[in-house]
């Protein structure tokens, strides 16, 4: 029996500190953010996709429905045959077709897309709305500025475009990391493109 615990050893090697930036988990950060360039160098002209986290994909929702009604049948088991079945199921149900609905619901209102498209002529943010409602903002890039309102906005480090007389936000949806990721993305990219 000594042979069935095998004791495995970290790998030979210097060891990081915890919380160290490495290029890897840089790259592996960057990747993982839910916005997209389809050009990475900031003096060209770029699509930016930016859309919210979907943290319960289609089949972690399924997974999650089959499991809580499950566990949530488990206590009936014992109630079949008998009349208290048939007055608690109905419950049961109930609460699940409550939390179908609230899952879908917060699904759909997640299906938000906002497509920044900067070139040397403009700079032109389309929102996409859960709804299907389509807004749009457009400005020359050499009146374009991108704030970073670290405090006053709905959320901490709210990112806006302004010019052509409105503000715009923009990443609202996003993480307070990735705002300020993408603050620096865009002041880059606005500034070298507004040049001559």
């Amino acid at each position: 029996m000594r042979g069935l615990f095998v004791s495995i050893a970290p790998p030979a090697g210097p060891r990081r500190p915890e919380g160290v930036d490495t290029a890897r988990t840089r790259a592996r950060t960057l990747s993982d953010m839910p916005y997209r360039w389809t050009d990475d160098r900031p003096d060209m002209p770029a699509e930016l996709r930016l859309w919210p986290h979907n943290s319960l994909p289609p089949a972690g929702f399924a997974a999650f429905i089959l499991g809580t009604f499950g566990m949530a049948t488990l206590p009936l088991y014992g109630l079949l045959g008998t009349k208290l079945l048939w007055g608690l199921l109905p419950f049961l149900l109930i609460a699940l077709a409550g939390m179908y609905y609230a899952l879908r619901r917060n699904e759909s209102d997640r299906r938000i897309l906002e497509v920044l498209t900067v070139s040397r002529e403009a700079v032109e943010l389309v929102r996409h709305d859960p709804r299907g409602q389509e807004r749009r903002w457009s400005c020359n890039p050499y009146w374009t500025r991108v704030a970073l309102h670290q405090k006053g906005g709905p959320v901490p480090n709210y990112v806006t475009l302004s010019g052509a007389g409105r503000e715009v936000e923009i990443g609202a949806f996003l993480s307070e990391d990735e705002r300020k990721a993408l603050y620096g993305e865009l002041s880059d990219r606005v500034a070298k493109l507004a040049q001559p």
